[in-house]
């Protein structure tokens, strides 16, 4: 007798009228049309069946804020650390953890069921870190929650800052972030990806650092960060997020630094909704886009997952938890409107952002954990077109969130009673 048995789905990879068993909390089967006796079954009627949606770049420390202790007037990236700077002296641990904790409720509703969040450790009480420590305590038998630590001001040009990164380091926090643009000089900056890199070399740790968040072409850490991957052996543990400076650098440079952060294999994390957002404020018309060379990043064999990045916070007043929100906006930002490149957009809300997190036992094989959703949508590129309702979120083979089809109805002569929206 199986635990749960999934029937008449269908998968990412094209696959129908699959049916996928549930053991013991792992998927024990998948194949088409299995017929076998389960606890609960469920039909799926030809949608979605998809492994669920995983954040690679959010900051949770700072969600849900917006609005204290005043909004971003001007709606760019440094009035947001700056605006960031001055709600620190307001935070409280109870306020972190409330906010954190009802934004893993939304992510959970939405089939998002890991998430890498950026906690500033710029703070010597770390406070911030302690909150988010509590949060994925509390979270874990739900969500996978990976936190990295993350210099906001800066690791050299914040009085005792890498000291206190290191203290966040011991406190559990799992991944070595940083943000080398943001130091007072270039070389500072170089400086800082080189430090952060041994030390995560030093401890076994992932590197995670954003990197050329601005839209000066002349920014280039990222080349610094493929050296030192390269140098140290962290090939496959290191990301650079934004990369919003490749953007606006000559394409002869380009043709130079992609190989060099393939041969490190670098894993890349875009955040289209928030680099659309801040990139470009300086420009009149043309306005830059912002967003990295995605197209040209996956046709070099690297690993690219979109992020949220924010959620109603100093730098950005919208967003939901929706990782097909970001894939959206990402395939309308990238141009990646081709049936390949639309599948390329939903991987990089799944199975990408899952490799570069590194999770264990995730996808829809037998022997992966029985976490997946199902979709209002028959295929991916139609999920991400209808950002479609979550109709059943299922973590370790038990069912944790699920909203109704939606559906209109219509009061019109000779035309059908209601819509669903699919496409037929």
């Amino acid at each position: 007798m199986l635990d749960l048995l999934i029937q008449n789905a269908s998968l990412p990879d094209g696959r129908q009228h699959m049916s996928v068993a549930v053991q013991d909390g792992r998927i024990a089967a998948v194949a088409e049309g299995l017929q076998a006796p389960a606890h609960d079954t469920v039909d799926a009627g030809g949608l979605l069946l998809s492994p669920p949606f995983v954040d690679a770049h959010f900051h949770m420390d700072s969600t849900l804020s917006y609005g204290q202790p005043r909004v971003n007037r001007s709606g760019t990236l440094l009035e947001g650390i700056a605006l960031w700077g001055e709600l620190k002296p307001l935070l409280r641990h109870e306020a972190i953890v409330e906010r954190a904790l009802a934004y893993c409720d939304w992510a959970v509703a939405r089939g998002l069921l890991a998430i890498r969040s950026h906690v500033d450790t710029s703070d010597p009480s770390l406070l911030t870190v302690e909150a988010l420590l509590e949060v994925q305590r509390r979270v874990a038998p739900y969500l996978d929650l990976q936190l990295v630590a993350f210099p906001q001001d800066g690791v050299l040009r914040t009085p005792g800052g890498l000291e206190t990164l290191r203290r966040a380091l011991d406190l559990g926090v799992d991944v070595v972030g940083g943000i080398p643009h943001f130091e007072r000089t270039m070389a500072q900056g170089a400086e800082s990806v080189r430090i952060l890199c041994e030390l995560a070399a030093e401890r076994g740790k992932r590197v995670d650092m954003h990197c050329d968040e601005t839209d000066d072409p002349l920014s280039r850490h990222v080349e610094t960060l493929a050296h030192e991957t390269h140098r140290l052996g962290l090939h496959g543990r290191v990301t650079g997020s934004h990369l919003t400076s490749m953007h606006s650098m000559d394409n002869y440079y380009v043709s130079k630094l992609i190989p060099l952060m393939a041969e490190a294999q670098l894993g890349v994390v875009a955040n289209p909704l928030i680099n659309i957002t801040l990139q470009g404020r300086h420009d009149s018309y043309p306005k830059r886009r912002g967003m990295t060379r995605v197209p040209e990043l996956i046709a070099a064999g690297l690993t690219v997952a979109f992020g949220h990045d924010c959620v109603m916070d100093p730098w950005y007043g919208g967003g939901s938890a929706d990782m097909l929100e970001a894939a959206h906006m990402g395939l309308h930002v990238a141009q990646m409107t081709g049936q390949v490149a639309m599948q390329q957009c939903f991987t990089a809300v799944t199975e990408s952002p899952a490799r570069l997190l590194g999770l264990e036992g995730y996808g829809l094989a037998p022997g992966c954990h029985a976490d997946f959703v199902l979709l209002h949508a028959r295929t991916p590129a139609e999920a991400i077109r209808l950002r479609s309702t979550r109709l059943g979120v299922w973590r370790r083979g038990q069912r944790l969130a699920g909203s109704p089809a939606p559906t209109a109805a219509l009061h019109l002569p000779g035309r059908p009673a209601q819509v669903d929206f699919l496409q037929r």
